[in-house]
């Protein structure tokens, strides 16, 4: 499975993963509940820097993790401006981009090993109600595996339109669909073999 992980031995890959994830976690919600004005966007964008200016992630990772994104800020941006106005749409997008990232920032630093196990500890008191919280676990990560997948995918059925001079998005979304449905049948059948219904 695909990972976001990168090692590295900064501050982040230090710190132990359940304080990390609930530091970033809050970070996160405090930065989606700034106010609608320009300097929440200012603070956002703050603290992102701040959080990915350490050794072994860099501003670079900060760029392409925003770079990634640029299609949702394009609606998170458009949709909005038409309604809100510059100011709120702006603020709104910074404020989507930043929490986006300081989750990745959670995926660039842990192992998804150790994110499993946060994330099982933490759903730990959810089973008196009947949650599964292995299988939780194992959906949230196989679904940040399969982020990375599906974008190379993209990437890969770009290039092979850019080298036969097709254009248009039907030639795009077609073989996109069908490679997308084979990677959701392989992990499928994967998930099947090892037991997990």
């Amino acid at each position: 499975m695909l990972s976001l992980y990168r090692p590295g031995s900064g501050p982040w890959h230090r710190m132990p993963p359940g304080p990390k994830a609930l530091l970033l976690l809050l970070l996160a919600l405090g930065v989606s509940l700034l106010p609608s004005a320009w300097p929440s966007a200012a603070v956002a964008v703050g603290v992102c820097v701040l959080c990915y200016v350490v050794p072994d992630v860099g501003i670079g990772e900060l760029g392409r993790q925003v770079w990634a994104l640029r299609w949702l800020v394009v609606v998170a941006f458009g949709i909005p401006c038409i309604f809100l106005g510059v100011e709120a749409a702006t603020v709104g997008t910074v404020r989507i981009v930043a929490a986006v990232a300081l989750a990745g920032l959670l995926a660039l630093t842990t192992p998804v090993a150790a994110l499993l196990d946060v994330v099982e500890r933490a759903l730990g008191p959810l089973r008196i109600v009947g949650v599964d919280a292995s299988r939780v676990a194992l959906l949230l990560v196989v679904a940040l595996g399969t982020v990375p997948t599906l974008a190379r995918l993209a990437r890969e059925v770009r290039d092979a339109q850019r080298a036969r001079g097709a254009r248009g998005i039907r030639v795009f979304v077609v073989p996109f669909l069908v490679l997308a449905l084979r990677h959701a049948d392989d992990l499928g059948d994967a998930l099947t073999a090892r037991g997990v219904r």
